[in-house]
């Protein structure tokens, strides 16, 4: 989800197929503590399907288990993996200062020190190890990483849509 979408919508998870035959999905939670995406109902899907309720069942490897209502099946569970749920923005909590949502992230322009554009932001990545910035520089087909780290990403300023940074040498 990126900036030129619905502002009042965030991305809290992913629908990963089913779990089982009973009807019963594999969850990806996108927030701190995976099981509080059942404290931000009802969710909805880009497409406005809603979901206003989820049981979570249990824990598998990089997901949760659950029953998501209006899904009853294997084959519906499966027919909407991948399926992002959104969830309304001001039933999320405020964040600190110097913490974004992912999707405040997405779409903002990224310039050097010294006031040169280096691209924008097309995503967001977490491997385990530390936020990194995906970057497309103007024109690149390819795109760069580059660390959401303090040091090479000392502004982030949502109110103008600019991300400030001072990337490791070599690596625009």
């Amino acid at each position: 989800m990126g900036r030129d979408m619905d502002d009042s919508h965030i991305a809290v998870g992913s629908l990963s197929g089913a779990y089982g035959v009973q009807g019963e999905v594999r969850l990806k939670s996108f927030c701190a503590e995976p099981e509080a995406i059942a404290d931000y109902l009802p969710l909805t899907t880009e497409g406005g399907r809603l979901f206003e309720q989820i049981v979570i069942t249990g824990r598998t490897a990089n997901a949760l288990t659950a029953r998501v209502s209006g899904i009853t099946t294997k084959e519906e569970a499966d027919a909407l993996r991948g399926t992002l749920l959104l969830a309304e923005r001001s039933r999320l909590p405020a964040l600190p200062d110097d913490e974004y949502y992912h999707s405040d992230l997405i779409g903002l322009s990224v310039f050097d020190t010294g006031g040169t554009a280096l691209g924008r932001v097309t995503a967001v990545h977490d491997h385990g190890a530390g936020d990194l910035l995906e970057i497309r520089p103007e024109g690149a087909s390819a795109t760069v990483l580059l660390p959401f780290t303090r040091e090479a990403v000392p502004t982030v300023d949502l109110g103008t849509g600019r991300i400030v940074a001072d990337p490791p040498e070599g690596l625009f």
